[in-house]
């Protein structure tokens, strides 16, 4: 089990980004009952046959990782979901993407803490290329999106600590104003 939802979230993203996607929409919607994660990719996704060995912890694709002949990220979701009376819905086509979604029951005594969304959201939107992460987050009455074009488009670069330190603060405050 990961130690925060947004471990699983780092894990997804990550995932996406390795399998090539040029865009993936992040939203996590929290509430007093429900976790709700969704991580949609345009990538080079997977035919059922890959994607029944993906759920597998002793299945990595070949080449994806030099030193690790294993895959715990989407195993390790399915345990976290099966803990907490969660659900898991994966949904891939070879060329077209993957989607991920899942729920935890926010009220489960095993259900992990989201962790520091902030700090994920912008290690995430810290990864070398063009791929645009669009993050979507939401509570029961509110809600705001961030796309990592807008960041760039304002600070120009995320490689400076000082634009790292201003998209920190600025993800911090939209958590911040959430209710």
């Amino acid at each position: 089990m990961h130690a925060s939802v947004c471990d699983t979230i780092a894990d997804l993203v990550q995932n996406a980004v390795e399998a090539g996607a040029s865009r993936v929409e992040l939203d996590v919607y929290t509430g007093p009952d429900t976790v709700k994660v969704r991580v949609a990719d345009n990538g080079k996704g997977m035919d059922q046959a890959t994607l029944a060995k993906a759920v597998d912890p002793f299945y990595s694709e070949a080449g994806k990782h030099d030193h690790r002949r294993v895959g715990l990220g989407l195993p390790l979701l399915y345990q976290t979901a099966e803990a907490v009376n969660g659900t898991v819905d994966i949904r891939s086509a070879p060329g077209k993407g993957t989607t991920v979604g899942f729920i935890f029951d926010a009220r489960h005594l095993d259900t992990p803490p989201l962790g520091d969304l902030p700090a994920t959201v912008l290690g995430l939107m810290t990864f070398s290329g063009t791929c645009e992460l669009i993050l979507t987050r939401s509570t029961p009455s509110d809600r705001y999106t961030l796309a990592r074009s807008e960041l760039l488009d304002t600070l120009g670069n995320l490689e400076e600590a000082g634009n790292l330190i201003l998209a920190r603060d600025f993800l911090r405050a939209q958590e911040a104003e959430l209710t």
